[in-house]
Formats: structure tokens, C-alpha cells, sequence
């Protein structure tokens, strides 16, 4: 029974460990989806916007109190000798005193101008701004996740060339070397072979880094761990070519609508407005509230202290106006300020729209290109190899040199780098514009 229950262990510990080591061995694949949903959520740039919000509903709350009256308590010691005026009784004596004062007092401002109703709604609209705010920093991570990526499966793709350019090299080079021993090639032939060879090796290792450094990018975006590992879902290669369904116009005045920069653009010059409306508000008066009370003691009298507190006991209430004469023109050059503030808000919604109109004009541009380049290169990327495949039979034949099948290699290396990159050129640009008009990117 022992044995049959070590043995259990044994198994048990084995599979457990197999399971493990799978798990380790198989990173999690990533989608476009998956890196746009994990950076939203974990993104430093957004969760500081988000932050951002937080302080202005905080500053909301704070301008919403401000309607409400305050309460202040104090106390205080005294002590004096010689002739002075008791500050209880108010009697003039000629004697030590000791005193004792306490009391609470309370002010609630009833009218100033408007200004805190305006302060109120600004700190409203600051709200609905920064909300605003936080969507365009979620749109900014969204677009730099799309760049990365599918610069991340562009550099995948030409590390793929790359190796395969540096395996048919390397056979050119046995060739070659076969061809050299039997003395049917000079020895420029076998060196100009292992030449190519030694480039191409060279353009794997630059490949390789090119793609490390965007894998860097973009778990920096993620904000995963420098240990983390990250590998990316490769997309179908039928979203070669793309068609636009919408005129630059149309597609740009849809995004005035929905990208959330022209609404803050907006609400910017709504708060700069109230910022003149609390500015105007100090030219009027300020009526408040004001109420106290208070006691004392002092050892004057021969009542005790509890006593004395009762009898001293005492009230009042009352109005407070202030009525704003002359501030060294400080309202004036406030609501000036204001003024100018507001003119520089609709000169900066301007220049966003400006902005916005050159994205959709530059991806709209650059999408009709790669849609043109795309169909060109792979018409010469097949031409290309068809032209290679001659060329590698008649290098095998004897019919060809070395210089003119590395010549042709090249070509049709150049030939595949502008199909890859038409492909993923048409595919970001098109995907641009959908996020233009308000559309989610999908892959």
C-alpha cells in the first residue's frame, strides 16, 4: 500500500511539473484587441488623466461647500498687572487678572457677486473636460499600440526574409566553393558569394534588433515587466488591401463630432468664460452672515468658574457688507485677463481642428498611396521571383555569375520589403481613418 501511494506522489508531482513547465513554455500570444485593452487599463499616461479627473471632482466639491457657513473655536489665556481694563467686566481695576475667553464663530457668505455660482459651474465643466481629457489620452495609447504593432509584424516579416536570404546564401556559398575546387569559377566568384553571405547574416542580427527594440516599445506601452515576455498575433494576410468607403471631408467632419480633443477644445472656452464671469463678480458687494458666541472668566469676581462662565455667557449676530470702492485696478486687469484668456481658448479649438484636419488628410493620403503601392509590389514582388528562381537555375548550370545572382537575390529582397511594407502601410492608414470616425480598430 506504501508503494502504491509513493508511486501516486511520484506521478502526482511529475504531472504537476509537466503542467508548470508547459505553462512557462507557452507565453501568452497577444492580440491587437488584448494590448489596446490591457494598456487602457494599465497605462501610466492615463491613469495620470484619470487622476487628473479625480482632483477636479474633488475641486467641485470643494466650490460646492463653499455656500456653506464655517465654524471657528477659540480660547485664550491672558494674563495682566497694573492698571488695565478687566476684559470680562470691561471695569477699570488696579490689579493682577487672569482671564479666560472661549467662544465659536460662524460666517456664511449670502451674496458675492455671482462668483461662487460661477465657480461652481466652472469646476462642473472642468469635470466634463478632464473626462474629455482622459478619452484623448486613451485615443493617444490607442494609436501609439497600432503604430508599434504593426511595426512589431512588419520587423517579424523581414527577419522571416531576412533568414531566408541568409540560407539560400549560404547554399550559393557551398556552390560556390564546390564550383571553386573543381575549377570551374575564379576565386572573385566565391569571395563576392560569401560576401552576400556575411551581409546577409549582418541583415538578420539588424532585423533581430529592430524587432527587440519595437518589443521594448510596446511593453513599455503595456507597462509590463522588463522580464515580462511578449509575443504578438500575426493578422491574416487577406487584409492585404483595403478600400476607402468615405471622401477626406466627410470623414474629417465626422471626427470634429467624435474625437473627444474638440470637445474639450469647447468646454475650454466655456470655463474661460466663466473665469470672466467670477472676474466681473468682484465689482459687486459682499453681503455675509456673521455669528458668535462666547464666555469668560476672570479673577476679578468671586464667582466661581463654571459660574462665571454661565453668567458671561453671550450672543450675537449680524450682517457684514463689503462694497468693493478701489483695488489698485486689480478687477479690471482680472476681467481683462479673462477676456484675452478666451480669445487665446478659440484660437487653440482652432489650431485642434487644424491638427485634426491634417491627420485625416495625411492618413487619407497616405492610404490611397499604399493602396497603389500595394498592388504594384506585388506585381513586382512576383516578377522578382520569378526572375530569381531563372536566375538560381542558371547559376546552378554554369550559365550564370555570382555578381548577377546576387544581384537578382537583392532585387527580389528589395521587391518583398516594399510588399510588406505597402501591406502594413495600408493597413495602419485604414485604420486610422475608421478611428477618425469614431470606429473601434479591429485587426
Amino acid at each position: 500500500m506504501k508503494i502504491v501511494l509513493h508511486l501516486l506522489c511520484f506521478f502526482s508531482v511529475v504531472i504537476a511539473s509537466a503542467q508548470t513547465n508547459d505553462t512557462i513554455s507557452k507565453p501568452k500570444i497577444w492580440s491587437l484587441e488584448d494590448c489596446i485593452d490591457y494598456a487602457i487599463e494599465n497605462n501610466i499616461t492615463v491613469k495620470d488623466a484619470d487622476l487628473n479627473k479625480n482632483i477636479s471632482e474633488v475641486a467641485y466639491d470643494k466650490a460646492k461647500s463653499s455656500r456653506l457657513p464655517n465654524l471657528f473655536g477659540s480660547a485664550s489665556q491672558n494674563f495682566s498687572n497694573g492698571n488695565s481694563i478687566d476684559p470680562i467686566t470691561s471695569d477699570y481695576v488696579t490689579d493682577q487678572i487672569y482671564s479666560s475667553n472661549i467662544g465659536v464663530t460662524s460666517s456664511m457668505t449670502l451674496y458675492q457677486g455671482g462668483q461662487i455660482s460661477n465657480q461652481i459651474k466652472q469646476n462642473k465643466l472642468l469635470i466634463d473636460q478632464s473626462s474629455f481629457l482622459v478619452e484623448e489620452a486613451k485615443n493617444n495609447i490607442i494609436i501609439s499600440i497600432l503604430e508599434n504593432y504593426l511595426q512589431l509584424l512588419y520587423s517579424k516579416e523581414g527577419i522571416a526574409i531576412a533568414e531566408s536570404n541568409l540560407k539560400a546564401s549560404l547554399t550559393e556559398v557551398a556552390r560556390s566553393k564546390a564550383r571553386l575546387d573543381a575549377g570551374s569559377i575564379a576565386l572573385n566568384d566565391y569571395t563576392e558569394a560569401q560576401s552576400q553571405a556575411a551581409t546577409n547574416k549582418y541583415n538578420v542580427i539588424t532585423a533581430k534588433n529592430n524587432y527587440q527594440q519595437y518589443i521594448i516599445t510596446l511593453k513599455q506601452l503595456l507597462e509590463l515587466r522588463p522580464e515580462d515576455t511578449l509575443e504578438v498575433e500575426v493578422i491574416d494576410d487577406n487584409m492585404e488591401l483595403v478600400n476607402l468607403e468615405m471622401d477626406k471631408m466627410s470623414i474629417y467632419y465626422k471626427a470634429l463630432k467624435v474625437l473627444p480633443e474638440v470637445s474639450a477644445s469647447d468646454l475650454d472656452i466655456a470655463i474661460k468664460e466663466k473665469d470672466l464671469d467670477v472676474a466681473k463678480g468682484a465689482y459687486l458687494p459682499t453681503l455675509s452672515l456673521v455669528g458668535t458666541l462666547g464666555s469668560g472668566y476672570t479673577s476679578i469676581s468671586d464667582i466661581n468658574f463654571s459660574r462665571q462662565l454661565d453668567v458671561n455667557f453671550n450672543q450675537s449676530i449680524g450682517l457684514s457688507l463689503s462694497i468693493p470702492i478701489f483695488n489698485r485696478n486689480e478687477t479690471k486687469a482680472a476681467v481683462k485677463t479673462a477676456e484675452i484668456n478666451i480669445e487665446k481658448s478659440e484660437i487653440e479649438k482652432q489650431s485642434t481642428e487644424k491638427d485634426i484636419y491634417k491627420k485625416v488628410e495625411t492618413a487619407y493620403q497616405n492610404a490611397l498611396s499604399a493602396q497603389e503601392q500595394i498592388i504594384a509590389a506585388k506585381a513586382s514582388q512576383e516578377a522578382a521571383l520569378q526572375s530569381y528562381n531563372l536566375a538560381k537555375i542558371k547559376y546552378e548550370l554554369g550559365a550564370l555569375s555570382t555578381t548577377d545572382l546576387i544581384i537578382n537575390q537583392n532585387t527580389f529582397t528589395a521587391a518583398q520589403q516594399n510588399y510588406i511594407q505597402a501591406k502594413y502601410l495600408n493597413i495602419l492608414y485604414h485604420q486610422l481613418l475608421q478611428f477618425y470616425q469614431g470606429n473601434d480598430i479591429k485587426l
